[in-house]
């Protein structure tokens, strides 16, 4: 792919704003970074070492952790150094290929996981005394296995399709990060081709995605709505609520970036932040940190902790 092309370098101009605004935004974007590797860390802690929660539920949660601590890590660093350094704006040809590369692998594989998640909680909520034979461990491998090995394809095909094309001209890039239709704004040929793939491609993915969420949550809404207790059918639907907030929050930037005709290049770097580092910091408090097992089992780490160090 390299030899096709006359760039070896690329230049990322990063999130349009005020160069005054460079030392706040590194702060602000700094601190959601470590909040969110550190929570995602924590809740990968906190479900390997307590058995109670080695559930398919948590099983999920492990793999959404893990994706979002790596998916934030792809993209937010390299961001604060264009912040910070106006060297830090430099990415290599075959480093712009790899971040492309990570970024859509961990973006589909979380998306294809969602969709997951959504279908397991409509079995526990809908069938809760058949639950545990209809998703085995051996099930919930398979499922997991299986998101990771399509986000890899997915992510394979969009980068090839990206960087098979060459680029002779402008090395600017208007992102913050490695991304396809930003990218394919510097390609030296046609890319309508390139466009109209990734239309579909991404489109058909995340929207099939999406639709199974939505239908997942009708059929579990339509479950919570016979529940006796009204206290129980506000905590389901509060539950719901803020799950159905954070697929809200990864999809919808995705779809207004990726599904629409042309590209506005400085309205999606500021669309890419929600995805990009607001909902990785999103998931552990929204899925688990307001889980009341979760909580238990972070005093439970707590006390441990406090009682060995005063050993």
């Amino acid at each position: 792919m390299a030899n096709l092309s006359l760039v070896t370098t690329f230049i990322l101009m990063g999130l349009p704003h005020a160069a005054p605004l460079d030392t706040l935004l590194f702060g602000i974007f700094l601190v959601i970074y470590v909040f969110t590797v550190v929570g995602n860390l924590l809740i990968l802690l906190v479900i390997l070492v307590d058995s109670h929660l080695h559930t398919p539920m948590y099983y999920f949660l492990t793999n959404l952790s893990f994706i979002d601590m790596w998916f934030s890590t792809v993209t937010v660093p390299k961001m604060l150094m264009t912040l910070v350094s106006p060297g830090g704006k430099t990415i290599s040809f075959h480093s712009c290929v790899a971040q492309l590369y990570s970024f859509h692998f961990l973006g589909s594989t979380e998306c294809f996981l969602y969709t997951v998640m959504s279908y397991d909680r409509y079995l526990a909520i809908s069938y809760p005394l058949r639950y545990s034979s209809m998703m085995s461990g051996r099930r919930c491998a398979l499922l997991a296995t299986t998101t990771w090995l399509s986000g890899s394809l997915h992510s394979a095909f969009q980068t090839v399709l990206t960087f098979r094309l060459p680029y002779c001209g402008s090395n600017q890039i208007q992102h913050y990060f490695c991304d396809a239709p930003p990218i394919l704004n510097l390609a030296c040929a046609d890319t309508s081709a390139n466009e109209m793939v990734i239309f579909f491609n991404i489109g058909v993915v995340a929207s099939g995605c999406f639709l199974l969420i939505v239908l997942s949550y009708v059929s579990i809404v339509c479950s919570i709505l016979k529940i006796r207790t009204s206290e129980g059918r506000h905590r389901a639907f509060q539950t719901c609520a803020s799950h159905c907030t954070v697929v809200f929050c990864f999809f919808g930037p995705g779809v207004f970036i990726y599904l629409r005709p042309g590209s506005k290049d400085a309205v999606d770097g500021v669309v890419a932040v929600f995805y990009t580092v607001l909902t990785p910091l999103l998931n552990p408090m929204v899925y688990t940190l307001r889980n009341k097992e979760v909580k238990k089992s972070l005093l439970k780490l707590k006390s441990k902790s406090i009682f060995t160090h005063s050993k």
